[in-house]
This record gives C-alpha cells, sequence and structure tokens, in this order.
C-alpha cells in the first residue's frame, strides 16, 4: 500500500514574488543550471525555427562522440563539395571558409561551428559521421528523444532554413544545460572570443561575451523568419543561469534583452538548500524488523530556487510502500520526497535507508503480528 506523509518544514507560504519582467523577446525562458527551475518563461513550449542555436545538438553529438572514444580532437574529416556548396563561402551564409577537398581536424571543425557558426564545419562533420547529412539529422531527432527534448524536429545539421527544422526555447535550454553538465572539458571552447582558419579571422557572435561578467557561452542565430536569437549562459557568485530568447528584431534588441533578462535572475532569485545529502527527512515503519524504524534520508543535496524577497510555499511529502519489510540494507532505496512548489511542479528525490534493519525470528514476527492484531491492523 502506498502511504504519505506531509512534512513539517520551516518553509512557510508567504505572499512574495519575484518582480514583474516583460522582455520583447517573442520566445524567451530562463532557467537555473543547478535546480533546472523556470525563473521566467514566455512561450517556452512552442515550436519555432532555431535558426543556427539548433548547431547546439551538431555540437552535443560531436561531443558525446569525444567522450566515448569514437572521435578524439585529432581525427581529420574531409570537406566534399556538398559541403562547400552548401555552406561554404560561395553559400552566402555563415561559413568558416572550408576549402573543397581540404583535412579539417574535429577540433578546429568545432571551433568552426561554435565560434565562426559555420554552416560549412557543420555538414563536414555530419557526413563524416553519418555519410549524409540525411542520416546525421536521423541522430539528431534520435539523441534529441534520448534527452528529453519535448518540442524538437531536425531536418539539417545548421539550422539552415527548412520547414521541418523546429525546436522550443525550452529545449534548447535543456540541451545546453546537458552540454554545460556532461561536457565540461570542452565547454571552455564557447568562451573563445576569436578563431581564424584559412587565414580568415573571426569573431564569437555571442554579444554578452563582450558586454557581461561571467558570460561563457553559448550560440547565436538569425534568419529572416528566426529573428534574432541567443543561448545564453552565466555565471555569478557561483551559480549558473541559462537563457534562450527569440524572435528579436535587430541584433542590438537581442544584446539588451538578453543581458535585462539574465540580470533579472541574478536579481531576484536566490539557491536554498533545503537538505543535504545523507540527511534525515523523516522515519518509516519496518515490519518484521530488529528495530521498529528505519531513518529515511535523501540520496542528494537538495535545492530549490526562491525570489530572494520572500520564499515561495513549498509543500513536501514522503511517499513510500507500507509495510516496508524487514531486512533493509543501508542504501536501499525506501521511498520517494515529492517537493512540489507554487507552480505546482513536482521534483521526486529517491529516499535511501540510512541502516541496515535485520529481519526478527519467528518469535519475534508472532509478537508482531499480536501487536497488529491487537491493534485492529492487517
Amino acid at each position: 500500500m502506498k502511504k504519505t506523509l506531509f512534512l513539517m518544514f520551516a518553509i512557510c507560504l508567504l505572499c512574495f514574488e519575484a518582480k514583474a519582467f516583460e522582455t520583447s523577446a517573442k520566445n524567451a525562458i530562463l532557467m537555473d543550471f543547478d535546480t533546472g527551475s523556470y525563473l521566467y518563461a514566455k512561450n517556452h513550449e512552442e515550436q519555432m525555427a532555431p535558426a543556427s542555436m539548433s548547431k547546439l545538438m551538431t555540437i552535443y553529438i560531436i561531443f558525446n562522440r569525444l567522450k566515448s572514444g569514437q572521435l578524439s580532437l585529432d581525427d581529420e574529416f574531409v570537406v566534399s563539395e556538398n559541403a562547400w556548396r552548401k555552406g561554404g563561402a560561395a553559400s552566402g551564409g555563415s561559413t568558416m571558409f572550408l576549402k573543397i577537398g581540404e583535412k579539417v581536424n574535429v577540433e578546429d571543425l568545432l571551433k568552426g561551428i561554435i565560434i565562426q557558426s559555420g554552416n560549412d564545419a557543420c555538414i563536414v562533420a555530419a557526413e563524416n559521421i553519418s555519410g549524409f547529412e540525411e542520416d546525421f539529422a536521423v541522430l539528431m531527432n534520435e539523441t534529441a528523444k534520448k534527452i528529453g527534448l519535448k518540442n524538437s524536429v531536425f531536418a539539417n545539421s545548421t539550422g539552415l532554413p527548412d520547414e521541418n527544422q523546429r525546436m522550443s526555447v525550452e529545449d534548447l535550454a535543456i540541451l545546453a544545460r546537458a552540454i554545460i553538465k556532461e561536457h565540461g572539458e570542452y565547454y571552455h571552447l564557447f568562451r573563445q572570443k576569436e578563431f581564424t582558419h584559412n587565414g580568415i579571422k573571426q569573431g564569437n557572435r555571442n554579444p554578452l561575451l563582450y558586454s557581461m561578467s561571467g558570460a561563457d557561452g553559448l550560440k547565436t542565430g538569425h534568419t529572416s523568419e528566426a529573428g534574432f536569437c541567443l543561448t545564453a549562459s552565466a555565471t555569478r557568485n557561483g551559480r549558473r543561469l541559462i537563457e534562450v530568447i527569440a524572435g528579436l528584431e535587430s541584433n542590438k534588441e537581442r544584446s539588451e534583452e538578453a543581458e535585462n533578462l539574465m540580470n533579472y535572475g541574478f536579481r531576484e532569485f536566490k539557491n536554498v538548500k533545503l537538505f543535504s545529502k545523507g540527511e534525515a527527512v523523516g522515519q518509516i515503519e519496518v515490519w518484521y524488523g530488529q528495530q521498529p524504524f528505519v531513518d529515511a534520508v535523501v540520496a542528494t543535496d537538495v535545492v530549490e530556487t526562491m525570489p530572494k524577497n520572500g520564499q515561495e510555499g513549498y509543500e513536501l511529502k514522503m511517499v513510500y510502500d507500507t509495510p516496508l519489510k524487514a531486512p533493509v540494507k543501508q542504501g536501499d532505496v525506501v521511498g520517494k520526497l515529492h517537493i512540489t512548489d507554487a507552480a505546482q511542479n513536482v521534483k521526486e528525490i529517491d529516499l535511501l535507508a540510512a541502516q541496515d534493519v535485520s529481519k526478527v525470528g519467528l518469535v519475534g514476527r508472532f509478537f508482531a503480528n499480536l501487536k497488529h492484531y491487537v491493534k485492529g491492523e492487517k
């Protein structure tokens, strides 16, 4: 039988909220990196043209291949005529200025994608990993499902206009978080402000790298359909935020709105630790145990994001199957801590047994049954 125990906790429901914020971006989201909480959201689940921000999926797949050992930074890829025509100097789009037949290593390709937003670099990577860009798009869609992107569909590796290429700003934030979390050893590439290839130096298009202290990535985008867009991350006092904005009318507006949204998140919100890893949340009765109860402790630090000028209302409850039967081993998952915020978002944290509880013998089981019979429990 599933049992729920509501917890008394020193976080009260107060009528405080962060100050209201508005942006001219058509779509926007601001996420706390550590907690995954959304500090601001506007049309965040709506599918839209992601422009070059979709290159983040191409980058993520390359990072995955590097991590698994399927690729190394020194591996060389050959530039096809197709990559040159669709994404090179002749295309008129953002390019790394690769040459037909050129051999370029993976590290330089990554810099060409991240810093120079090279469409040719993306196509070269796609063709050398999957054979054809269309097959690489299949891999992009499969990867999107694996990491929980709900509103993303990929048709190419570049973000060049295609009616079948769609993402949401929420998915872009989730993808950016995965890149930083899983591939920190390569994330420094996003901070690099310029890169020279084939004698042509180009600067990083991310405006926050030049205007905001602590900004360290990720990717801009722009097409006539998508408008001016940005997926960005910044840190301040050890705390990281991720934002995605889209549908802006100019580079200047993109820069201003991105900085305003990021500053809003740092100014209005803070992270509060509710429990430390290994801290007891409560006790669970153990049937046929040498001890009648086992302490239930959280498996990880429990941190929530709250407005600085007050504390949100959180409902905390332990959910577990009862009766919990002995023997119980230290570290066994014995239940879940459900944390429900004011917006009714629910987070689940594993609750672990803090100690071993051995099973009683035959006599002990007899008295346990007798006790429950006397209480009228069955």
